[in-house]
C-alpha cells in the first residue's frame, strides 16, 4: 500500500470515532472522493433481500444521479450481489460505474457504487482494483458497527412495516451467514414482518459448531415470546458447557415453568466437532435433518425424538423422555440442512405441497452452480413464496451448514 493511500486509509477510520450513523453516508462520499472515486454510494440489501436501497445522507440533494431503488433478481448491481462478482457500466464520459460487493466477513450487505475513468478497478491485482476492494471492506464493517446506535440503518432495511412478534424475532437472530476454514453457516427465516413461532441459532467455537431451529406452538405474540425464550435457555445451556440432552433438559424445564404446559415448541439441536466431522444431534419433535453430499441427498438423519419443549420432562440424560442422541460422520464438503415444518409443508393454491425433493432440488441445482450458499438460501426461500403465491400460512426457516467447505474462497469477493 502506497503512502497515500495508507493515510486515506487512515483518515477514514479516524474519521468513525465520532460519527453518527445517520453521518455514514457522508462519510463514505468524502473519504471516497480522497481515495479517487467519484460518487461513491453505498446501497444495502433490504431484509428479504428482494432490492438494494441507496444509503443517502439526510440532508440536502443527493451529489448523485444514480440514487435509485434497484431490483436484485433483475440489475447488474444486483447480479454483483448474487454472485460476488464486481461489473461496471458506463457511466458516460468515457467513465465506467464500479459496483463492488460488500461483505462482513461472508456476510452480504450491498454493494458499493464508484465513478471511475477506467477498467483498473475491476482488476484485483490493480491497485485501483486494490484500494476499491479495501475500500468496499472498510464501508461494510462501518455499516455493521454503526447499525447497533441508531435506527436509520434498521429503517432503511425495512420495506414494511414489521410487526411486534417479528421485532423480537428479528432481535434474538445472530447474524445469517458466517463462514471459515472448517465452517459455513446460511439462514433464511420468513415471512420477515410477520414471523413469530421460528427461531434459529448458531454458535462456532474450537473445534465446535452449534445449530439449533426452533418451532413454537401458536402464532403471533405469544409463539414468539415462547420461542425468545426457548432461544435464551439454549443459549444459556450451550455457554455453560451442557450437552445436547443436558441443553434439552434445561430448555424445556424454562418453557414449562412459565408456560404451565400451555406452550410448547419443536426444535433440532446439533453440535458438530469441527475437527473430525463427528455430528451429534437431538430432536424435540422436529422434522429431522438433511445430510447433502456431492449433489445429492444422501441420507435423511432419523433418530427417535423426545416430545416438544414445554411438557416438564426434564432431566440430564435422554433416559428421562426416550430421547436418543445421533451420531453421523460427515466427509469434508457435506452439508446440513435443518429446516422448519412451514418450508416443507407450504401448498400452492392447488394444494401441493412443497415437499422434501423440491427443497433439495432447488439447494443442490444452486450450489452445484457455483452460488454461494447464502445466495442459495435466498433463492430457495424466493422460490418457497412463489410456490405459495407470496403468503406464508406458517414460518419457514432454514439453516445450511457446510463442514470444511471445499472451496472458501467462492465465499468472497
Amino acid at each position: 500500500m502506497d503512502a497515500a493511500t495508507l493515510a486515506a486509509v487512515a483518515a477514514f477510520l479516524r474519521g468513525t470515532h465520532l460519527l453518527a450513523p445517520h453521518d455514514l453516508p457522508g462519510h463514505v462520499a468524502y473519504h471516497g472522493r480522497v481515495l479517487g472515486f467519484e460518487e461513491p454510494v453505498v446501497y444495502l440489501a433490504d431484509l428479504q433481500q428482494q432490492v438494494l436501497v441507496p444509503f443517502l445522507p439526510p440532508y440536502g440533494p443527493a451529489a448523485t444521479e444514480h440514487v435509485s431503488v434497484l431490483g436484485i433478481d433483475a440489475t447488474l448491481p444486483g447480479r454483483v450481489f448474487q454472485h460476488l462478482d464486481p461489473a461496471s457500466q458506463d457511466g458516460g464520459d468515457g467513465r465506467l460505474r464500479v459496483w463492488t460487493p460488500m461483505l462482513n466477513g461472508s456476510e452480504r450487505l450491498g454493494v458499493l457504487a464508484v465513478t471511475v475513468p477506467g477498467p483498473e478497478a475491476l482488476d484485483a491485482r490493480h491497485p485501483v482494483g486494490q484500494r476499491l476492494r479495501l475500500f468496499a471492506t472498510l464501508t461494510a464493517e462501518l455499516v455493521v458497527s454503526k447499525t447497533l446506535y441508531g435506527d436509520t440503518l434498521v429503517r432503511l432495511r425495512r420495506t414494511a412495516p414489521m410487526g411486534l412478534a417479528a421485532e423480537i424475532q428479528w432481535n434474538l437472530l445472530p447474524p445469517l451467514t458466517f463462514a471459515s476454514t472448517e465452517v459455513s453457516v446460511a439462514a433464511a427465516l420468513e415471512p420477515a414482518y410477520e414471523v413469530a413461532g421460528d427461531s434459529v441459532d448458531y454458535a462456532v467455537d474450537f473445534d465446535v459448531a452449534r445449530f439449533a431451529v426452533f418451532d413454537g406452538m401458536g402464532h403471533e405474540l405469544r409463539s414468539s415470546q415462547l420461542v425468545g425464550l426457548a432461544v435464551a435457555a439454549y443459549r444459556s445451556a450451550r455457554r455453560r458447557g451442557r450437552g445436547l440432552a443436558q441443553t434439552a433438559g434445561e430448555i424445556d424445564e424454562a418453557v414449562t415453568r412459565a408456560f404451565d404446559g400451555e406452550g410448547l415448541t419443536t426444535a433440532l439441536l446439533a453440535e458438530l466437532d469441527t475437527s473430525t466431522g463427528q455430528l451429534a444431534w437431538l430432536s424435540a419433535g422436529h422434522p429431522p435433518p438433511l445430510l447433502l453430499r456431492h449433489g445429492h441427498l444422501v441420507k435423511t438423519l432419523e433418530v427417535a425424538p423426545r416430545v416438544p419443549f414445554g411438557l416438564g420432562l426434564t432431566g440430564d440424560g435422554p433416559a428421562a423422555d426416550g430421547a436418543q442422541v445421533g451420531l453421523e460422520q460427515l466427509e469434508p464438503g457435506d452439508y446440513l440442512l435443518l429446516y422448519s415444518d412451514g418450508v416443507t409443508e407450504a401448498r400452492s393454491p392447488e394444494g401441493e405441497m412443497f415437499g422434501i425433493p423440491r427443497l433439495v432440488d432447488l439447494i443442490t441445482r444452486n450450489l452445484a452452480a457455483g452460488l454461494p450458499a447464502a445466495e442459495t438460501m435466498r433463492r430457495a426461500i424466493r422460490a418457497l413464496l412463489t410456490h405459495q403465491g407470496s403468503d406464508l400460512s406458517d414460518d419457514a426457516t432454514m439453516l445450511l451448514a457446510q463442514w470444511r467447505p471445499n472451496h472458501p474462497d467462492a465465499l468472497l469477493p
